[in-house]
């Protein structure tokens, strides 16, 4: 299983996400990457990547880069932040793509959320590593 997790500049949530659930699933292939192409290749934000430092999680070697119509074809799941995020997605999707596109939340229903905040404008870093630890926790006991 290969699972991509997708956001708006690759340095707060999907680089976050992808580190959470490298650990929770190991086996697992899981990346990161952004609809925009402001950050890439650029590590995570330091403000995301030390609130994930202090619960354990090592986001130090990830780098931004931009989500592409090829994620389709690597990917067996794509797990979008938020609406927007999605919308850009299937923008790209190619006409044969059969690859789900999910957000992020559906995976943490009891949470009351529809999407996952950026906390690179909410500055709420560790309640959006709440968020994710759940939906990771979800999406894992998924597969």
């Amino acid at each position: 299983m290969r699972v991509l997790f997708v956001c708006l500049g690759n340095i707060c949530r999907s680089p976050a996400a992808e580190g959470v659930f490298r650990h929770m699933a190991p086996d697992v292939i899981s990346d990161s990457a952004g609809t925009g192409h402001w950050h890439v290749g650029e590590p995570p934000y330091g403000a995301m990547q030390q609130a994930a430092a202090v619960r354990g999680y090592d986001l130090s070697d990830l780098r931004a880069r931009q989500f592409t119509s090829a994620d389709f074809t690597r990917f067996d799941l794509i797990i979008a932040m938020d609406a927007t995020n999605r919308r850009d997605i299937e923008a790209l999707r190619p006409v044969d793509a059969t690859t789900p596109v999910q957000l992020f939340t559906d995976y943490a229903p009891n949470q009351g959320m529809t999407h996952v905040p950026d906390p690179y404008y909410t500055r709420d870093f560790d309640g959006v590593l709440d968020l994710i630890e759940v939906a990771s926790e979800g999406l894992k006991s998924s597969l």
